[in-house]
């Protein structure tokens, strides 16, 4: 069986490319670069069929140079026991542009980048270009690879946030049911069943944006949010005076 027809036996979803490079065109010449995620060299393999099959079918492109790296777990490894269990995988492919396809893994290298597959095609035009191709060819590969570092970069911040999200809304929930309990005379803040709803954040426009220095001002304001929630919460207990100024604190920080 085919890649090809594994893709569509089997019902995957098809390969979307993360990002893709602006064409760099020399004497006829196009170049382009595609990254896409893969966590096996396999599906790093299935990627490069699709493109080369699939999107450029009508158009197919003179080389389709490939370059994968995968974090993969070691043979009778659990992964439980940490970075020794897993080692790093990577290759290359030429298709016919000899050299280029360790040209891109370089670049893959000196970006960082892991668990993914760069595809850089270039259409010939007729003219030799020289060395200067390999130059396209690394200036496509890093356009990409730069897109996909700041991608990782933004969903490891918005998984930060959503993990203070609900440290905050416990707080929160522990804030007020202690000073419910005091009102009525009760022992203690109120369970988890009388805990208030917990409407999700849409961070969908901040993933959107790339905005790293966005999302870490939001990760820094929520945390300076749990502190002064936790110093609330310490006053409450101790029997201090809470000041006018905090009982607002807890909508302020939403």
């Amino acid at each position: 069986m085919s890649n090809l027809d594994a893709f569509i036996t089997h019902k995957l979803p098809l390969p979307e490319p993360l990002a893709t490079s602006a064409e760099i065109q020399d004497r006829q010449s196009t170049f382009v670069a595609y990254i896409f995620r893969a966590s096996t060299p396999e599906q790093a393999r299935n990627v490069h069929s699709h493109v080369k099959r699939v999107v450029h079918a009508k158009r197919p492109a003179s080389h389709e140079i490939m370059a994968w790296r995968c974090m993969i777990l070691k043979e009778g490894r659990t992964g439980l026991q940490g970075d020794d269990d897993f080692k790093v995988e990577e290759g290359s492919e030429d298709d016919g542009e000899q050299w280029a396809g360790g040209h891109v893994l370089r670049v893959m290298r000196a970006e960082a980048i892991m668990d993914a597959v760069v595809i850089v095609s270039r259409w010939y035009g007729g003219i030799m270009l020289g060395p200067v191709r390999f130059t396209h060819i690394q200036d496509c590969a890093r356009e990409v690879c730069q897109v996909f570092r700041v991608e990782d970069e933004i969903q490891d911040c918005i998984s930060t946030l959503k993990n203070l999200d609900d440290i905050l809304a416990d707080l929160r929930d522990e804030l007020a049911g202690i000073k419910e309990a005091k009102s009525q005379h009760k022992p203690g803040p109120t369970t988890d069943s009388e805990a208030r709803s917990r409407p999700s954040k849409d961070y969908s426009a901040l993933q959107k944006s790339l905005d790293i220095t966005k999302a870490r001002r939001q990760i820094s304001a929520r945390e300076k949010s749990i502190e002064s929630v936790k110093k609330l919460i310490s006053e409450q207990r101790n029997g201090s005076p809470t000041p006018a100024s905090g009982e607002n604190l807890i909508g302020q920080c939403r």
